[in-house]
C-alpha cells in the first residue's frame, strides 16, 4: 500500500505529535517558562493548562468540592494556527488546518522539543502518539458510507438503513510497531451547505520500549506517522480521494 499522498483539499484537521515524560523531582512551573523566551517571536501567545477534579462525599450529608491544579502553559502562534504546550507530564505540538506536509510539522515540533527537553531534563519518556484528526465534506444526498469510506458501522439489513448520525470507536493493537491505534469515526455538523461532515480521527500511540535517545525517538516517531500514513488510505475509497485531490 503506497503512502499517504499529497491532497491539495487536504482533509486535516489537526495534527499532534504528543509526547508524554517523567520530569525530575523539583521541576516546577517556573522551568517551563523558560521554553517561551527562545519561541516568543513565533508563538507570542500564552494561556495557562488547567487541570480540574471534582470529589463528591457521601453520609450524613452529601457534598461536592472542586479544585482546579495548573500543569503548565500553551503557546500558540499569532494565527492560532499552531501551539506547544509545555506540561509537566509532557509536551505537545499541534497544527491546525491547513496543513502542509509532514515534514514541516515535524521539523517544528522537533524543534520545540529540543527546547523543552533541554529545560526539563526528563527521566523517562512513558508514551509518544500521534494523531491526525481528517474531516472529510461528502455532497448530500449521502446514499451509502461505503461509497467514501472503507470502515463503517454494519446496520442490520432487518433495520433501516437510513442514518443521520453515528460515533464508532475501534482499537487495533499494532503489535509489529508495539503500538495501539484508536479509530474513532463520527458524522458531525456540515461546514458547507449540501453536504455532510465525516470525521476520521486517527489516534496512533506507544507506551513500551520508548527510546530515549533522540535519534531512536525520532525513528520511532517517523514509523508512528508511516503507519497513520497507511491507515488513512486503508479507510477511504478512490472516491473520497477524487473529493480531496
Amino acid at each position: 500500500m503506497e503512502p499517504r499522498k499529497h491532497y491539495s483539499r487536504s482533509p486535516i484537521a489537526e495534527a499532534v505529535i504528543n509526547l508524554r515524560v517523567e520530569l525530575p523531582d523539583g521541576v516546577a512551573l517556573t522551568t517551563l517558562t523558560g521554553v517561551h523566551q527562545p519561541i516568543e517571536a513565533d508563538y507570542p501567545k500564552l494561556q495557562d493548562i488547567l487541570v480540574f477534579q471534582g470529589q463528591m462525599t457521601a453520609g450524613p450529608s452529601v457534598g461536592t468540592t472542586a479544585s482546579q491544579t495548573q500543569i503548565g502553559y500553551c503557546y500558540w502562534s499569532s494565527d492560532e494556527k499552531q501551539a506547544v504546550q509545555a506540561r509537566l507530564d509532557g509536551f505537545t505540538f499541534s497544527r491546525l488546518a491547513p496543513y502542509d506536509c509532514w515534514e514541516r510539522f515535524r521539523d517544528e515540533a522537533m524543534r520545540l522539543w529540543h527546547i523543552y527537553r533541554e529545560l526539563t531534563q526528563p527521566k523517562a519518556i512513558t508514551r509518544v502518539a500521534i494523531r491526525y484528526i481528517n474531516r472529510v465534506d461528502v455532497p448530500l444526498p449521502l446514499g451509502d458510507l461505503k461509497e467514501y469510506l472503507r470502515t463503517v458501522p454494519e446496520v442490520s439489513p432487518d433495520l433501516s438503513q437510513g442514518l443521520s448520525g453515528y460515533f464508532m470507536q475501534l482499537q487495533i493493537p499494532q503489535e509489529d510497531i508495539k503500538g495501539m491505534l484508536v479509530l474513532n469515526e463520527a458524522i458531525v455538523p456540515p461546514t458547507q451547505p449540501d453536504s455532510v461532515s465525516i470525521l476520521l480521527d486517527i489516534d496512533l500511540y506507544q507506551e513500551i520500549d520508548i527510546p530515549h535517545d533522540e535519534p531512536g525517538l525520532w525513528a520511532a516517531i517517523e514509523k508512528l506517522h508511516d503507519r497513520t500514513d497507511l491507515v488513512f488510505e486503508a479507510c477511504i475509497t478512490d472516491r473520497t480521494r477524487e473529493l480531496i485531490h
